[in-house]
């Protein structure tokens, strides 16, 4: 089903974490934005992006403004981005992205969870570079051709993908806010539902039912981690239909 189907699988399973795990992750990257530019949604573009990126998963006003005051008091902790890359069950290879003030606890978290999932930890590079480091910008009800004039006439190189009445963009990771203003200027009245920096595999690997099992609590125990932010792996999710026959 291409590529926009498996970001979209991966992004619904990440809307199953508690909603307070989707706060304090947000809380994080807004107070991150906030405390290393101007506290300012209005003057600050990367604090201006997460906030929109939280009120589209329903984040609340509240949420967001404690997370700015508290950059803006100068209290609060000072939170790192890590990454580890580790191996699951089967072939299945995972990157999971976290932002933390203990390097040590976090370390130590993530590789408790794959192991007692079957799994281990790799070294830097061990998974990534069987990932490609992506932009993916999905627009609603929009005209595959509108989209591709927009990306030419910015001088943007980048793939598409149609789904129904809906058009993905795939683009280099550096291109993210180049695609987002060109969209903007050309016509502000699209509207998007994807808007993130995401690591997709170059090959997806099925798993028989007992891998896919152990890969699946490997997933939930690493998105119930406060520390993890994003996770991404190269396993194909089962549809509803493949679930049914």
């Amino acid at each position: 089903m291409g590529r926009a189907h498996e970001v979209r699988k991966v992004a619904m399973a990440k809307t199953a974490a508690v909603k307070s795990k989707l706060y304090a992750k947000y809380g994080k990257e807004i107070y991150m934005a906030a405390k290393s530019g101007i506290p300012d949604p209005d003057n600050n573009l990367a604090l201006r992006s997460i906030i929109a990126k939280a009120k589209k998963e329903q984040v609340s006003a509240d949420v967001i403004k404690r997370a700015i005051d508290k950059a803006k008091g100068g209290q609060g902790e000072d939170y790192q981005s890590v990454r580890y890359e580790g191996f699951g069950s089967g072939n299945s290879l995972l990157i999971v992205e976290c932002l933390t003030d203990n390097v040590s606890r976090t370390y130590t978290d993530v590789r408790s969870a794959f192991t007692k999932c079957g799994g281990k930890l790799g070294v830097t590079g061990s998974v990534l570079f069987q990932f490609t480091h992506q932009a993916v910008v999905t627009v609603l009800n929009v005209k595959e051709d509108e989209i591709l004039d927009i990306l030419i006439t910015n001088d943007i190189d980048a793939d598409i993908e149609t789904t129904d009445n809906d058009v993905t963009i795939f683009g280099d990771a550096a291109l993210l806010f180049s695609i987002k203003t060109a969209l903007q200027e050309a016509n502000p009245l699209l509207e998007t539902t994807t808007e993130e920096i995401v690591w997709i595999p170059q090959v997806e690997t099925v798993l028989d039912d007992e891998a896919y099992g152990k890969f699946e609590r490997l997933y939930n125990i690493l998105d119930e981690l406060d520390d993890v932010q994003e996770i991404f792996h190269n396993v194909k999710v089962p549809s509803t239909d493949d679930e049914d026959e």
